[in-house]
């Protein structure tokens, strides 16, 4: 397709009239009544001012075939390196998640690597536009210092190559993309995007999977809530060796369901898309709902065992840690 040739096509999920992307298994928007009730009614669990890392080796230098390397950044900023080719999924390494870096929601927590340590890095996923997600000078800093190639949803490539971030390659789910020689096929997730009050939708979100020949299978789930396609997923593009499932921010429920999946649904996902071994994204950085700062650990704990799922099937890495998984 040329330049935004997309926005003249209607498919199950964007609405050619109100230029605008829907979710096909049903749309739910929450105004600002929805927030005002919310922030008045709400009930938050504990969380820390702020936590101190506890220090891990770095990424090892290379990594053996057949196997991948995963180090936890923190939020959903994963590091995920095979022989040959590293990928860097929504790379947040600012104080705040929000205008600029600087304000907003605080990290309560530093990231488990620094950019300036970060290996070479040949692609970056970006998976929808939420602050916490797309982090402008992150990806300025990578444009500079890693000059790695930029992919994301449909809608993104416009404004990040006007902020002088690049190149960038859009995806319209199910689409895929060659990156020296391995493919990145954007997949659905059920959420929303907007970076202001009057762009509500105007944007792609997603997931994508990494396919690298004799690699492991890698899917990244991105931030979503619960809904009928992991199964497909699994069907069109295989099921991944590895994947990596959002947790937390899941309170409260009647806010935050159809957006963000509890720890016993992310056990769904992960049996739904057939993963051999989940990783656990999306908790204990930003406090973005109301759950408590250990709450997604603890129930993805109880989740795993009412499903017979064994800990090391769906675990957790602390920040700054790196898991060598084999294909």
């Amino acid at each position: 397709m040329g330049r935004e040739a997309w926005r003249a096509i209607a498919t199950d999920h964007f609405d050619i009239d109100q230029q605008r992307f829907f979710n096909p298994w049903g749309q739910v928007d929450r105004g600002l009544g929805d927030l005002l009730k919310w922030w008045t009614t709400a009930a938050r669990e504990p969380w820390p001012r702020a936590v101190t890392n506890r220090p891990y080796l770095a990424p090892p230098g290379a990594v053996p075939e057949g196997q991948a390397a995963v180090t936890m950044i923190g939020h959903c900023t994963v590091l995920v390196r095979v022989d040959g080719f590293s990928l860097l999924a929504d790379p947040h390494f600012s104080t705040h998640a929000g205008p600029f870096g600087r304000l907003g929601t605080p990290r309560v927590r530093p990231p488990g690597l620094e950019p300036r340590d970060l290996p070479a890095i040949n692609a970056v996923f970006i998976s929808h536009n939420h602050y916490d997600h797309l982090d402008v000078p992150s990806l300025r800093w990578l444009t500079a210092q890693r000059a790695p190639a930029f992919v994301t949803p449909l809608g993104l490539k416009a404004p990040l190559e006007r902020k002088g971030i690049g190149p960038v390659i859009e995806l319209d789910w199910w689409e895929s993309t060659d990156v020296i020689g391995a493919t990145i096929t954007a997949t659905p997730a059920l959420h929303w995007s907007n970076r202001t009050m009057f762009d509500r939708r105007r944007t792609l979100w997603g997931g994508c999977m990494l396919r690298v020949p004799e690699a492991p299978l890698i899917y990244f789930a991105g931030d979503s809530g619960y809904a009928p396609f992991f199964g497909p997923i699994r069907e069109r593009l295989g099921a991944p060796d590895i994947a990596l499932l959002p947790i937390g921010a899941y309170e409260p429920r009647w806010f935050m369901q159809p957006f963000h999946m509890t720890p016993e649904e992310a056990v769904r996902a992960h049996r739904d898309v057939g993963a051999r071994v989940s990783i656990a994204t999306h908790h204990s950085c930003f406090r973005l709902a109301d759950e408590g700062f250990e709450s997604p650990a603890r129930l993805l704990a109880d989740a795993r065992a009412a499903a017979g799922v064994p800990p090391d099937d769906f675990r957790i890495l602390d920040v700054g840690e790196t898991a060598v998984l084999g294909g």
